[in-house]
């Protein structure tokens, strides 16, 4: 997958976000896609095949390590990124369309200053409105795919650590066998890293909630919210 050009388009909504807003975006591509990319990926690379049996029944290797490992760690993080990163979308969906019924707007006052046209394009939107509800509800999404995603991650893996053997006794093996994981104690290092980013991410996202809630409320007179 291309992580720049998805990254890219991710920040094109941090210039409507708030300061919270800007500090998750760059603990995700720091801390997350920039980490996944240059230094997990290696570290995984040999999960298959430094997954060793001390057998040489043919097809036993492959459903040992099927068995223990059904989805890789990789394919877990990137599904779990971009799904986290996609309630943005929403924002900037709702964003473009705010752009383009101001244009709208702008062209059947009978105004065609291209500066002011090239201003409605570039000019910050304002958290406020119907804008606020889909920045809120992006927020909220963001939150659920996260906890989810570390709830089914520790089902699958419990204890978030990474075992250095294992015994199989499945088909075709011929009885039980000692199953050996490359470079556990790395593997284990990098997972926990991964995770306490994401729980980093969780506490910013209900942060940034609890702001925009706050600042809203203030606005309104005591007691109506």
């Amino acid at each position: 997958m291309n992580w720049a050009s998805f990254y890219a388009v991710i920040s094109g909504v941090n210039r409507h976000s708030t300061g919270i807003g800007r500090i998750w975006l760059s603990v995700l591509f720091i801390f997350r896609i920039l980490v996944l990319v240059v230094a997990a990926e290696s570290v995984w690379g040999d999960e298959k095949s430094g997954f060793t049996c001390n057998t040489q029944q043919p097809g036993c290797n492959s459903v040992c390590y099927d068995h223990f490992f059904p989805i890789s760690h990789i394919r877990l993080w990137a599904l779990q990124l971009i799904l986290v990163s996609t309630p943005a979308l929403l924002v900037a969906m709702h964003v473009a369309h705010r752009r383009h019924v101001d244009k709208r707007l702008y062209k059947l006052s009978g105004r065609t200053n291209p500066k002011d046209l090239e201003q409605i394009k570039t000019q910050k939107m304002k958290i406020t409105g119907a804008l606020w509800w889909t920045y809120v509800i992006s927020l909220l999404f963001r939150i659920v795919f996260e906890v989810t995603f570390m709830y089914v991650f520790y089902m699958i893996y419990p204890g978030y650590k990474m075992i250095r053997l294992v015994k199989c006794d499945s088909y075709p093996c011929p009885n039980t066998v000692d199953c050996f994981v490359s470079r556990p104690t790395e593997k284990t290092v990098f997972t926990v890293f991964m995770l306490a980013v994401s729980g980093v991410c969780i506490l910013l996202n209900i942060a940034e909630v609890v702001f925009l809630v706050g600042k809203a409320c203030s606005k309104k007179k005591p007691g109506k919210c």
